[in-house]
């Protein structure tokens, strides 16, 4: 349900006359005018430049709600909760536009659900089958709606694929929205997605299954709800907040300490010199150069964009929730914490632990456990194996994708009869690997996706039994692997092998000096370099995987599986191809700023914890007379690195 041309132009338009009013007001004295225009710039929606942290109009807005606040004061809370919902209304309308009626949409449905949930609870020591099947249809109703606009061309892919049909998609909700406009207000040929839609999604089922649980009590009002919704800080891309995390905030007064001021203000400076020196300007000059053309570049140049972009969307992503925590702690509220320095990660599973912190968790509580878990595996388990068969089969245009997922399936059923011991393991790792694959669709419905979250659940799973070896048995492992690879890479010429060989040796490599060292029983402890050897090897693999994660970005569904698919092969293509080393000293002298950055921002993300906790401390202590000083300085300094057109965070498409 997107607008129409006239209605996109509209907005850019209001930009072109309010620069213009100054010259009109004093030539015809049409105050009236320039009001009117100044009006239509601050209210209507320009999807050209949608409301985001790092313009200086959010920062214009942030300044009335704060003092808006302060008119209300620290006692009169519905007051505060009703006006702070209708603000977050208005921020996700000067984002999203007509959308703002499908978050209003989902947040009545997901409150009246709520309530019948809970009434068909009491006096119920277990949750009877009345509460189950509001709960069943309110989940249902609420993904059907983030599927249509989200899955839609994934769907008509997979039915074109199978029945031989030519299935066009049509936005049927735009359709229906023009009947009752009585004009062709929306465009109908292509099915947009929502900004934030996944994460208020998530939030509002959040709230349905932690009343079913009896985690929480229904809030009685429903302007508390939807403020609970729509938080205008982490509305667009989280953090995801559950329920049972932030309702009990709600009811509370208005309370911020002196200290948590600092802290506050602390957060939001470093999310803006995230986002714009370190994400921004690492993107717009080198890292979507390269993503946009990789044949143009060479292996290396290649190969460092991965990296690059590593450090982009982690610098993109946690920056946003860094303002996000800031800016809810001003107000009084507290956001859950998203990021714990991921790449400090020394292994996959424990990247997870650290890296969109509220989607592990929710997928953790709300599918990992539901499928099982740990325990068994149920239909659920065996319903989202059978569809990433179908789904990676018709994604990728190969039936030996079902071969393969049906073969790992049967085996893990074969051995989880035969050792019984084994069961719980085998049951674990397959709700594991359930989970990272749904993660990846959650992304995006394309193959590229669903290769990055398999990619990720295959390394959680190598990594558990990786532990299980001894050291003697993993260089023998990494290096009959590296011998494999190498001889199919030579008998193929595939770049994919090579790179492997390439990786793998050098673990083979480690494993054997690390053997050799154990064997001599030498007496130095080499724990710091143990941990940090596993760091690497984590960080490395993490970024491999991003490839896959980035070349589906950007892109609408209908051309996502194409052209992700060719971005990807083409950059394995180069960078496993031969490379001019000889040029490499020039590359580097040539992004020389870019390559300043990526190192600056890994030594900074590396910092031991306890010196970050302490610079952090000593700018919260600060006097306010000084801070506000610093905050200036630190201001001006980091929109020297602003680029000609502000980018927008990364995850707004998710």
């Amino acid at each position: 349900m997107a607008t129409t041309d006239e209605i996109l132009a509209s907005g850019g338009a209001a930009a072109d006359s309010l620069a213009q009013t100054p010259h009109t007001a004093s030539a015809g004295g049409d105050f009236a005018g320039v009001i009117g225009d100044i009006a239509h710039n601050i209210f209507a929606f320009d999807s050209d430049h949608p409301l985001i942290f790092t313009q200086f109009y959010f920062w214009a807005f942030f300044a009335c709600v704060l003092v808006v606040l302060a008119a209300i004061g620290k006692s009169r809370i519905m007051l505060r909760n009703t006006f702070l919902f209708l603000v977050s209304v208005f921020f996700y309308y000067k984002t999203s536009g007509d959308f703002t009626l499908l978050l209003i949409v989902a947040t009545a449905l997901s409150y009246l659900v709520g309530r019948k949930i809970s009434d068909s609870m009491k006096g119920s020591d277990t949750p009877p089958l009345r509460a189950k099947a509001w709960l069943g249809a309110g989940i249902v109703i609420e993904l059907v709606v983030l599927f249509y606009f989200k899955y839609s061309y994934l769907v008509a892919d997979m039915l074109n694929h199978v029945l031989g049909t030519s299935i066009e998609v049509r936005d049927y909700l735009a359709e229906l929205g023009n009947a009752l406009a009585g004009r062709n207000k929306f465009s109908i040929d292509y099915i947009w997605l929502p900004v934030g839609i996944s994460f208020y999604t998530f939030q509002c089922i959040s709230y349905m299954m932690d009343i079913y649980r009896r985690r929480i009590e229904p809030l009685s009002n429903v302007a508390d709800y939807g403020f609970y919704v729509s938080f205008f800080p982490q509305l667009v891309a989280g953090p995801i907040v559950r329920a049972n995390e932030f309702v009990g905030q709600i009811s509370k007064p208005y309370f911020l300490s002196r200290r948590w001021f600092g802290i506050a203000v602390f957060w939001i400076l470093n999310g803006l010199a995230k986002k714009i020196i370190l994400a921004d300007f690492l993107a717009v000059n080198f890292a979507d150069r390269v993503f946009s053309n990789p044949t143009m570049y060479g292996g290396f140049e290649n190969f460092s964009a991965l990296f690059v972009y590593s450090l982009q969307v982690y610098a993109d992503f946690s920056g946003y929730t860094d303002i996000a925590i800031g800016v809810a702690m001003v107000m009084g509220f507290h956001l859950p914490r998203n990021f714990n320095s991921p790449y400090k990660a020394t292994n996959c599973g424990g990247f997870w632990k650290r890296w969109h912190i509220s989607l592990s968790k929710w997928l953790q509580d709300y599918l990992y456990i539901s499928m099982g878990g740990n325990r068994k595996a149920t239909a659920g388990t065996y319903a989202v194996i059978a569809s990433v068969a179908v789904i990676g089969t018709i994604l990728s245009g190969s039936v030996w994708v079902a071969v393969a997922v049906v073969a790992v399936a049967g085996w893990c059923v074969i051995e989880a009869i035969l050792r019984p011991e084994k069961k719980k393991g085998i049951t674990s790792n397959v709700n594991r690997m359930n989970t990272m694959l749904l993660g990846g669709l959650w992304h995006g419905a394309s193959w590229n996706f669903m290769i990055w979250g398999g990619l990720n659940g295959l390394g959680i799973l190598i990594w558990r039994k990786w532990s299980t070896i001894g050291v003697p048995g993993r260089a023998a492992v990494s290096a009959i692997a590296t011998v494999l690879m190498a001889w199919g890479a030579a008998a193929t010429g595939w770049p994919v092998l090579r790179m492997g060989a390439v990786w793998v040796g050098v673990i083979a490599a480690c494993s054997i000096l690390r053997s050799l060292y154990n064997t001599c029983r030498a007496p130095w402890e080499l724990t710091w370099l143990e941990r940090g050897w596993a760091i690497t090897q984590t960080f490395v693999f993490v970024t491999f995987t991003r490839l896959f994660f980035r070349a589906g970005s950007n892109l609408n569904p209908a051309e996502a599986n194409q052209v992700a698919w060719e971005t990807a092969t083409q950059m394995v293509a180069q960078i496993g191809s031969p490379w001019n080393v000889a040029q490499i000293p020039a590359i580097v002298e040539g992004y020389a700023t870019v390559f300043a950055l990526f190192i600056i921002g890994m030594i900074i993300h590396w910092l031991p914890d306890r010196l970050k906790r302490r610079y952090r401390i000593c700018f919260a202590s600060m006097p306010l007379p000084l801070m506000a000083l610093a905050t200036v300085v630190i201001v001006l300094v980091v929109y020297q690195f602003v680029t000609a057109d502000l980018q927008k965070f990364i995850y707004f498409q998710f």
